[in-house]
């Protein structure tokens, strides 16, 4: 709930140390797991119980295999509908390409050695059926995209012949080589031809060479349905925050970053703090992902665990060693009835927390459910020195400098003014970052396309 789980995301330095130190004694223990394959996948632990959280960059491969390991939805769509998705066939040729012999430029078919007799008749257009064979000697005029006559030998551009109206003959003005702007059917492909692989996305460039080789519907990996479940009473809707109640960030906030990343948002539900709600919409719920906004810590009022419990999910991820974010949670929820196997993503309840969780768990999975291509990673000098935590992974708000990232201050768990100023997160390892140092990059959805903030506009 956006602040309930403060405590939770606390990474004070007093609390890191005792971490540590408790850490430390246990890797030393005899038969400590440390180190094993069993436990690699493990580093850290949350405050104040032996619960040991999944590495920052386990978590967000884990989220991805899981995402590539599922069964895709597909379906059957028109060209004008397919933009923006992923292929769930490879394309292949429906025709040769050109499926027949055509000119490609404006000018003259000839056939055989100049000078050439001009055919009476007219020119060859596009579009029109087969033509009469060209004897030779012979020279007709044809457009750009033309069935070439049969017999024809060399196509002439318009502005390398020259034309003698009295003898009615045509005059090259350079050299003519066989088969010259000639477009040879099957130049580009053959019927049967694989085009594109499969989890190719699809682009208008896509769309136009789909069109050209004979379709008309395209099969597509149908967009991954998200369902979000806002949850705590003490969120208002409308209105400035009084009495202790405060206003819901997330609920805004979520639905629009999910449809950033090409999904389709089902529904933003607000269903408070009722753990019978709560198991009645995960378990019914169609989606294909549902994500849930707080509740994910060990509060009175934190219902997704147990109720993950009761519905007999299988938790994938329970907490991750990254700040802010720590309790963030990856489930697979039971088959219910006519429902598949489906996923929950639980987010923290501060703002900034739920922001790295879905940037750690909810986009690498619905990028793997989509079969879009992860982006590629990269890294980038920061222009400053970054604090760390001690052993947790730190996801920091910054902008892009003249060569540098600069990070951003407000960047506390409950704060939203660093990242809504942001072209991402940076990476920084456990210990921090000095100045020059080169972090990992994530960017954010909108980033190629938001409009540009003047320097002068952002917080440094």
């Amino acid at each position: 709930m956006n602040g309930r789980d403060q405590e939770a995301e606390s990474d004070g330095v007093e609390e890191a140390l005792a971490l540590v130190a408790r850490r430390t004694r246990h890797e030393s223990a005899p038969g400590s797991a440390h180190g094993s394959d069993a436990s690699s996948a493990r580093t850290g632990e949350a405050a104040g119980d032996r619960h040991r959280a999944t590495a920052w960059p386990d978590a967000r491969a884990l989220a991805a295999r899981i995402g590539r390991d599922a069964q895709p939805r597909t379906r059957r769509v028109r060209l004008d509908q397919a933009l923006g998705q992923v292929l769930a066939e490879p394309l292949t040729a429906l025709c040769d390409l050109p499926s027949f012999d055509t000119s490609a430029m404006d000018g003259w078919a000839v056939a055989g050695p100049g000078p050439w007799t001009i055919r009476s008749g007219g020119s060859i257009l596009a579009g029109h059926g087969e033509t009469p064979p060209l004897p030779d000697g012979a020279a007709v005029r044809i457009a750009t995209g033309a069935r070439i006559p049969p017999e024809a030998t060399a196509v002439i551009r318009s502005e390398h012949a020259r034309t003698d109206a009295d003898k009615g003959q045509l005059y090259a003005e350079r050299e003519v080589v066989q088969g010259q702007d000639i477009r040879p059917r099957g130049q580009e492909c053959r019927s049967g031809d694989h085009l594109l692989p499969v989890a190719s996305l699809v682009t208008p460039a896509v769309l136009g060479l789909a069109a050209a080789a004979g379709y008309d519907e395209l099969v597509t990996v149908a967009r991954p349905r998200v369902e979000v479940l806002v949850l705590g009473d003490e969120l208002l809707s409308a209105g400035l925050p009084h009495e202790g109640l405060i206003r819901d960030a997330l609920g805004p906030m979520i639905g629009p970053w999910l449809g950033a990343l090409g999904v389709d948002v089902v529904a933003t539900r607000r269903l408070g703090d009722d753990a019978e709600a709560l198991h009645r919409a995960v378990t019914t719920s169609d989606a294909d992902l549902i994500v849930t906004t707080g509740g994910t810590a060990a509060g009175p009022v934190d219902h997704v665990h147990p109720v993950l419990g009761k519905a007999g999910a299988e938790l994938l991820v329970d907490g991750v060693a990254v700040r802010p974010g720590h309790p963030m949670l990856l489930a697979r929820l039971a088959p219910h009835g006519e429902l598949p196997s489906r996923y929950l993503v639980g987010l923290p309840g501060n703002p900034l927390a739920a922001v790295s969780g879905l940037l750690t768990l909810a986009e690498p999975l619905l990028s793997g459910l989509a079969r879009r291509p992860a982006p590629v990673p990269y890294r980038a000098p920061v222009r400053d020195e970054v604090h760390g935590h001690p052993y947790d992974t730190r996801l920091v708000p910054f902008v892009h400098g003249a060569d540098r990232l600069v990070p951003l201050h407000y960047n506390g768990p409950a704060m939203l003014r660093g990242i809504a100023a942001a072209d991402g997160l940076a990476v920084v390892p456990p210990g921090g970052a000095q100045a020059g140092d080169e972090l990992e990059v994530l960017d954010l959805p909108w980033t190629s396309w938001a409009p540009s903030i003047a320097d002068g506009g952002r917080f440094t």
